[in-house]
């Protein structure tokens, strides 16, 4: 496997510049809110209240990107150096990243529609996995990960419980489409599995 021997840097700058572009457009359809809202004659309390559903989904995409960035910079405090299958993960996430804005709109609208709960959960799980397979190729590969130690047991649960939790969370959303985005709350347990998988080693 061909590893680039030096910083990278230049995949870092890339990679915030395009989570800062995704996550400030997660506030744009709520610009279009208020131009919307003066032409049906909404007072400005209005605009809150009327839109209620197009906030919370803001809210909640902007702390799930803004999670994943911190998660993603401390991945890539530890990497010295990248290969090409690094490049392609980085690039696959970075996808799942610009691409959430797209269900988070459609949150705001079909708040309660299942399939738009399943797209929603199904773009953070695939992210969660890009982020998950990162950390394995980091942790992996002694010449990329500073701190690499192989890939033991609680190396693997840490980079894949929330990938795995996801999964839970999209089939009971499948399962009961009442659960809707309660779900998610499952990802509170990586912490404990975590905690465990170390005690266990």
């Amino acid at each position: 496997m061909t590893t680039t021997p030096r910083d990278p840097d230049r995949l870092v700058l890339f990679t915030d510049a395009v989570v800062a572009i995704a996550i400030t457009l997660l506030v744009l359809p709520l610009v279009d809110v208020v131009s919307e809202s003066v032409a049906e004659h909404h007072t400005s309390v209005e605009v809150l209240t009327e839109h209620r559903p197009q906030i919370l989904s803001f809210l909640l995409s902007f702390v799930v990107i803004a999670q994943y960035w911190v998660t993603h910079h401390r991945m890539f405090e530890n990497v010295k150096a990248y290969n090409r299958p690094l490049t392609v993960v980085n690039l696959a996430w970075l996808l799942t990243i610009v691409f959430l804005p797209f269900p988070t709109e459609m949150v705001g609208v079909f708040s309660d529609d299942v399939f738009t709960t399943l797209l929603y959960i199904g773009t953070m799980l695939v992210s969660s996995l890009c982020l998950g397979a990162m950390t394995l190729i980091i942790h992996g590969d002694p010449e990329i990960g500073r701190d690499a130690a192989g890939l033991g047991a609680r190396t693997v649960v840490r980079a894949m419980a929330p990938a795995g939790l996801l999964v839970v969370a999209f089939a009971l959303s499948w399962a009961f489409p009442a659960v809707t985005y309660y779900s998610l709350l499952l990802l509170l347990l990586s912490g404990p599995i975590n905690r465990l998988a170390k005690r266990s080693q």
